[in-house]
């Protein structure tokens, strides 16, 4: 690990950069950019495919990792013609104006409560048919576009219901005790006088509820709305790359005590990954109607069985499969010949 850091990055990230652009047909249209959090203890392209990190401290405001990011991305590895596609938790006006200022592209999540007084109301007013889009100029480069979900509508107002449940369990008794002063979600529904004695606000859960169902997307290209929302949808492969780096890869916990091999490992996990979308890949151009962790499950039980020839010179070695592990065989094959090629 430690003659893998600082020396094998960049060449793992410019592999998957080139890989990327090959299966993609040599061009990248849409990045997606998220962050997550990692802790240490000691003892996205459309198909999702990987193509760089980078590593922050934990004290770093995530909000001011992202312009970094792509600025560096784009001069190592010559991106043009993309469209960033990133959550509004990513996003604040500075970074929508260094955005606008590097002549980017761009795609985000819109704080649609946030907006001005005229533009909620225009929001509010809009019709509710399940599946309806409407959009607006929000200046002169941006367009807001807003959606409605008759599902979206319907979880939010389970998730409000089943919270407003439990503050009403909580504040049974209309009193607030130190320990629940600093507890967040549904609290914002709470007025609370100065002898410290709680209610529930009525008015400001009907306010809430207004708003179910919608989710607004902010833009400064031409794509018809649908296209947007279907882009800006796609980042739950970022997500799910989190998902599966933290989960089957076990990026972490990580037990190491050294900045390097944190780094070193967080680069084997991405180099794992990128086999995994390979792989991924590959399973579905051959039709093989299986997931990448069944099909890694079946491989582990296929057993080799070595016997040495009468004249004990020489080797020979049998496979042995069970109908399941025939299902893989396609995939076995074409591996054996890249291999062999």
């Amino acid at each position: 690990m430690d003659r893998l850091y600082n020396t094998q990055q960049e060449k793992v990230q410019q592999i998957s950069v080139e890989h990327t652009m090959r299966i993609l047909g040599g061009r990248i249209g849409v990045v997606f950019y998220d962050v997550t959090t990692l802790y240490f203890e000691s003892s996205p392209d459309p198909d999702g495919y990987p193509m760089s990190y980078s590593i922050f401290n934990g004290s770093q405001y995530e909000g001011r990792t992202m312009i970094p990011v792509i600025d560096d991305f784009v001069q190592r590895f010559k991106l043009t013609d993309f469209i960033v596609v990133a959550d509004s938790g990513l996003m604040s006006t500075r970074n929508v104006e260094l955005l606008e200022s590097a002549g980017y592209r761009y795609i985000l999540g819109a704080r649609i409560r946030n907006e001005s007084q005229r533009i909620k109301d225009w929001i509010l007013e809009a019709d509710r048919t399940d599946g309806n889009i409407v959009e607006c100029r929000r200046n002169d480069t941006q367009r807001l576009i807003v959606s409605y979900s008759d599902a979206r509508a319907k979880k939010s107002a389970w998730n409000r219901s089943k919270g407003v449940e439990r503050l009403r369990k909580a504040y049974a008794k209309g009193t607030l005790t130190k320990d629940n002063v600093n507890k967040r979600g549904y609290n914002k529904f709470l007025d609370i006088s100065r002898d410290i004695t709680v209610s529930i606000n009525e008015e400001k859960i009907a306010e809430d509820s207004l708003w179910d169902g919608l989710k607004g997307y902010i833009t400064n290209t031409d794509l018809p709305g649908t296209e947007v929302i279907s882009q800006y949808h796609g980042l739950w492969v970022v997500e799910r790359a989190f998902r599966i780096g933290k989960g089957t890869l076990e990026m972490r916990p990580m037990f190491h005590f050294t900045e390097r091999r944190i780094e070193a490992h967080i680069c084997i996990c991405f180099v794992a990954y990128k086999v995994y979308k390979e792989l991924e890949r590959v399973i579905r151009e051959l039709g093989m109607k299986m997931s990448v962790d069944k099909v890694l499950e079946i491989a582990k039980t296929i057993t080799t069985l070595r016997i040495r020839l009468p004249n004990g010179s020489a080797y020979t070695e049998t496979l042995f499969t069970t109908p399941q592990q025939e299902a893989i065989k396609p995939l076995l094959e074409l591996f054996s010949q890249d291999t062999s090629e």
